[in-house]
């Protein structure tokens, strides 16, 4: 059975950048859907997913049987995003990368600036639904991409280790059609420790 993760912080305690409602919808209602639908949808095939991290199904999606892959991606992929989005923010958070993943950053763009600049462009051009994401190869060298709908970078061997949810649940409540002010704001409340974890795994 896979499941969300629980939340590191209180439903308000995001506001003003992210209102208490939307978390609670975003958190309770849609990533609980996808978790549902995702256990549901792989019943019957313990054989498939025993042991296995819900990064390592969707890292190997391709050995799904047909009937269920494309649900996988569109479930698993529900679940993984979002855990992830969640993971990152924090009411208290360090707001400049350290150590190695500065480092990185510094030598793949330049300047955390320019990196910024760079996702919030995918972030904002995104057309529909998806993911602006800071993703890392297996050498840890960085770069940054943008997936539709519940796509990952997984398959292609891409980590993410920091993403910007812009399904307008995630942002509608607050800002309606302003999407790059939301994308403006949610970097008063990324942390930069979690994502310097999550390079350094």
């Amino acid at each position: 059975m896979y499941d969300k993760i629980k939340l590191p912080y209180e439903l308000n305690e995001l506001e003003p950048y992210i209102d208490a409602k939307t978390v609670e919808i975003h958190y309770g209602k849609h990533l609980q859907t996808y978790v549902n639908n995702l256990n549901k949808l792989l019943e019957g095939y313990d054989q498939l997913t025993e042991g296995k991290t819900l990064e390592e199904l969707l890292k190997n999606v391709s050995e799904l049987p047909d009937e269920i892959r494309q649900g996988v991606i569109n479930q698993g992929g529900g679940v993984y995003n979002h855990n992830l989005y969640f993971s990152i923010l924090s009411p208290n958070p360090c707001t400049m990368p350290k150590g190695n993943l500065l480092e990185k950053i510094n030598q793949t763009f330049e300047s955390v600036e320019n990196l910024k600049d760079e996702l919030n462009k995918k972030a904002v051009g995104q057309f529909g639904s998806g993911y602006a994401s800071l993703v890392m190869d297996k050498n840890k060298d960085l770069f940054i991409k943008s997936t539709s709908n519940q796509d990952t970078t997984l398959q292609d061997g891409l980590i993410p280790i920091l993403t910007i949810d812009v399904w307008e649940h995630a942002y509608y409540l607050k800002y309606q059609n302003l999407r790059a002010e939301y994308i403006k704001n949610i970097w008063k409340v990324i942390d930069w420790n979690k994502v310097y974890e999550l390079y350094n795994m």
